[in-house]
């Protein structure tokens, strides 16, 4: 069986713009599955696929909230931490033009606008993080501190089960 090609994704060329190592992982890619169906499907820990939520504050201003994938957001918690009075899920429409991704397939990396990156504090922990690479079913892996150095997240400690 031949291999799939690595799909060249506006995250992509921005990891490799950067320099970043990384490694590829394509899975079929199953409609509403999540992360439950990537970890199954490539045999990883949920805890370490995280997920590139687009949100957005009361003043419709759109961020990104990076995630572990069996964990939720607190939004509560990180409006409060934000100084702002809500912040709340973007429609599909929304996310997709501000970051240029369909959803399912959105990375934080090479969004189409640039948006604040706030980032679960217990991703930098670890050992490796698997995260969308900018297409359905295709995620990249690598170390929390390449994400860090290239994204400059907001460190926040929002996830609840």
């Amino acid at each position: 069986m031949a291999k799939e090609k690595t799909p060249v994704t506006a995250a992509v060329r921005m990891l490799r713009a950067e320099k970043v190592p990384f490694d590829d992982h394509l899975y079929p890619y199953e409609e509403k599955g999540g992360t439950a169906a990537s970890s199954r499907e490539l045999g990883i820990d949920e805890h370490a696929v995280i997920k590139t939520l687009v949100m957005e504050d009361d003043r419709r201003r759109a961020l990104i909230v990076l995630m572990h994938g069996d964990l939720q957001v607190s939004t509560k918690e990180l409006a409060r931490l934000m100084g702002v009075k809500q912040v709340s899920p973007c429609t599909a429409e929304t996310a997709q033009k501000q970051s240029g991704y369909l959803v399912g397939g959105t990375s934080p990396f090479g969004t189409r606008l640039p948006m604040p990156v706030y980032m679960e504090e217990s991703i930098a922990s670890l050992p490796r993080l698997y995260i969308n690479g900018g297409k359905r079913g295709y995620l990249v892996s690598m170390v929390p501190a390449e994400l860090i150095k290239v994204l400059k997240p907001q460190l926040v400690t929002v996830g609840i089960r």
